[in-house]
């Protein structure tokens, strides 16, 4: 992950300490960086700079603002190719620690990169996701306003997975502006500042050969024209996988050319 902070940010740039817990960045384990920013890049308009991290890794703008990474790193570590959230820490360490006490397992890290630590780990029930330590992009403390992603985890019970995130990430503690949780509609939503930020689903499976039932972090992309969108995924490589309509319009889940998975939607859901 690249955390290179814009020359326009703040002097004090800002850090995991004022976020923490909650979702901060985004980024695609790909095996082909070149194909993927082609498609990406078609797909959602942006466009890409090199990143601090070598010739595998670039920053995806919208408008000139980061709002992704995409490493070629599915290769290198023989993963599937994914889209992963990353979480606001304090202490890589010390949430490493508490993944692993509370039965998840870290993959990779903690590794000192550019402006901070990450790590990449896995829930109890296999959904991956990543945290990072250090500074962030100017702006991205403030998901609940203009958020380049929203997340839902798909879980097998979106009360155990609130309670493994929750002591793992500080959710709902005591510490002054931790994220809130509350149960609503069968599902727990989580927000910061008072704003939603991602939801906790219950109803994946486990053993499920189908990627879009096992558990998983979906990382959903708020477009103007998701048909548009869809299209244009459709066109350059990608299939559409599902599609649901909302109150806020259609959301079209689809898989890029080398399996990743995600969603365009019309809106950030916000209820």
């Amino acid at each position: 992950m690249d955390k290179e902070t814009p020359a326009a940010s703040a002097a004090q740039p800002l850090t995991t300490d004022t976020v923490f817990g909650a979702p901060c960045w985004v980024s695609l384990m790909a095996r082909d960086l070149g194909a993927a920013q082609d498609f990406y890049g078609h797909v959602l308009g942006w466009t890409f700079r090199k990143g601090r991290l070598g010739d595998e890794f670039s920053v995806a703008l919208s408008d000139g603002v980061p709002v992704a990474g995409i490493g070629a790193l599915a290769r290198t570590l023989r993963m599937a190719v994914a889209w992963t959230p990353y979480f606001a820490v304090g202490d890589a360490d010390a949430t490493a620690a508490r993944i692993r006490e509370r039965s998840g397992t870290v993959a990779v890290g903690p590794l000192a990169l550019a402006g901070g630590r990450g790590v990449l780990a896995a829930d109890r029930d296999g959904a991956v996701f990543g945290i990072w330590e250090g500074q962030l992009y100017s702006g991205w403390d403030v998901w609940h306003k203009d958020a380049p992603a929203w997340l839902r985890l798909r879980t097998r019970n979106a009360f155990d997975a609130a309670i493994f995130y929750g002591e793992v990430l500080e959710w709902a503690s005591e510490r002054p502006g931790c994220c809130e949780v509350d149960y609503e509609d069968d599902e727990v939503v989580l927000r910061s500042g008072g704003h939603v930020v991602a939801r906790l689903s219950s109803g994946a499976v486990e053993a499920a050969v189908d990627p879009t039932i096992r558990p998983h972090w979906q990382v959903y992309f708020p477009v103007p024209d998701v048909e548009h969108g869809a299209r244009a995924a459709v066109g350059h490589g990608g299939a559409e996988v599902s599609r649901e309509t909302t109150s806020y319009g259609p959301e079209v889940t689809l898989r890029d050319p080398d399996g990743g998975l995600f969603t365009l939607t019309s809106d950030v859901p916000r209820r």
